[in-house]
């Protein structure tokens, strides 16, 4: 238990959440029978004040058969074309100008690089999800990012203009590797782009299922520039997004390559606001995602006492971890329907609630179904207009528990 940023033994557990499966590794049917479960536990350094992970599960265990695909979500997919455009707009493409997309999933991101004229390139450590973006033109390495892939990377392809990492940088257990490989990888006047869940929208909200083993790190503004500092690269500006329930996405460079943005400033002054370094702030998170368990179990107990059929839509990472933690199982939620046709035919982790095509919904009519995808609540309920005609409702868990 050693923190992952600056390496003291101060961690204080701030938020227990028990046992679970690993939240992208679905079990087929004959795979549920002795599947391991790992600690899941948020804890806060008392050196530092980052927040992560206190037990980490090894990477190839995580990513080296991997079941979430970016192109599932149309909300998902058309905001990574407009973060390829906003991209386009600060960096013109040029002769040959190439672009990596570390971890880049079923190539969604790298392909709409393509189209503004990048020569995209990605990396991803899931050998399965190679062939989805090879099948979109994208020219991918099947590794993990770091000094030794950057080095590869770069005696093959040159720098790079643009290097992206959405929803994979709370990933990473090894910084120093991994921005030591960015930072020589990157061209002069390049520029590095984060995307990751926000920890000041993870406590506004109280989205504790956002917390699993992919994420070792729930990140803020403070402590990310200040560890790329150390390796010469600097934070040249930010901005807060609603996606996925909300995300903070970084504009990084080499240092002094351009005029830092005032928003910087403001968005570190709103987390200092929020108390984001003080214990406090995670005791009060715990107490509140304790509650929203306790409410969420006494509605589904009570409607099922009404008679109610329950089942659910979306199995996203999240969706286990909020299932283990509220133990709910089969006996709780009928299926979950899935448009992933990767996750279909499988059970989610320890709980072993079935994953269903979303075709059940129209067959069988439940009465309720438990949006666990509740950061797509709204793109959701618009793709199951019909349900909602013929009488159905949704059940939304965070951040409050609602039936609507």
């Amino acid at each position: 238990m050693s923190c992952l940023l600056c390496g003291a033994t101060e961690l204080g557990i701030v938020l227990d959440l028990g046992h679970t499966g690993l939240a992208n590794n679905l079990p087929a049917r004959e795979d549920r029978e002795g599947e391991p479960l790992f600690p899941l536990r948020l804890a806060r350094c008392s050196k530092c004040t980052h927040v992560q992970l206190a037990d980490r599960v090894a990477p190839k265990l995580l990513y080296a058969h991997y079941l979430y695909v970016s192109s599932a979500s149309s909300t998902l997919e058309r905001h990574l074309g407009s973060l390829a455009a906003a991209i386009a707009s600060r960096i013109r493409p040029g002769h040959d100008a190439a672009s990596l997309d570390i971890g880049c999933n079923d190539g969604t991101l790298a392909a709409h690089m393509s189209r503004h004229g990048f020569r995209a390139l990605g990396i991803d450590p899931a050998d399965n999800l190679a062939p989805l973006s090879r099948a979109k033109g994208v020219e991918v390495e099947v590794d993990y990012f770091g000094r030794e892939s950057a080095r590869r990377l770069f005696d093959r392809h040159g720098p790079m203009r643009v290097i992206t990492a959405t929803n994979s940088f709370p990933h990473i257990p090894d910084l120093a590797s991994y921005l030591d490989g960015v930072a020589s990888l990157l061209a002069t006047g390049g520029i590095f782009v984060i995307e990751a869940h926000y920890l000041l929208d993870l406590v506004e909200q109280c989205a504790f299922d956002t917390i699993y083993h992919e994420h070792c790190h729930f990140w803020r503004l403070e402590p990310m520039m200040e560890l790329f500092a150390r390796h010469g690269l600097e934070v040249f500006d930010c901005e807060r997004l609603s996606i996925h329930h909300g995300q903070l996405r970084v504009w990084v460079q080499h240092l002094g390559a351009r005029t830092v943005s005032p928003r910087v400033a403001v968005q570190l002054a709103a987390e200092r606001k929020a108390g984001l370094a003080s214990r406090n702030v995670y005791d009060d998170l715990a107490r509140r995602a304790v509650a929203i368990r306790a409410d969420l179990c006494t509605t589904l107990s009570r409607l099922k006492a009404q008679g109610k059929r329950i089942a659910g839509y979306g199995a996203p990472a999240k969706a286990s971890t909020l299932a283990a933690w509220c133990g709910l199982g089969p006996d709780d939620l009928l299926w979950i329907a899935d448009r992933n046709p990767l996750k279909q035919g499988r059970f989610t982790p320890g709980t072993h609630i079935p994953i269903v095509d979303p075709a059940r919904i129209d067959a069988e009519n439940p009465e309720i179904l438990l949006l666990l995808a509740w950061n797509f609540a709204d793109e959701i309920q618009i793709q199951l207009s019909g349900y909602r005609e013929r009488g159905g409702q949704f059940l939304i868990p965070v951040p409050e528990v609602r039936l609507v």
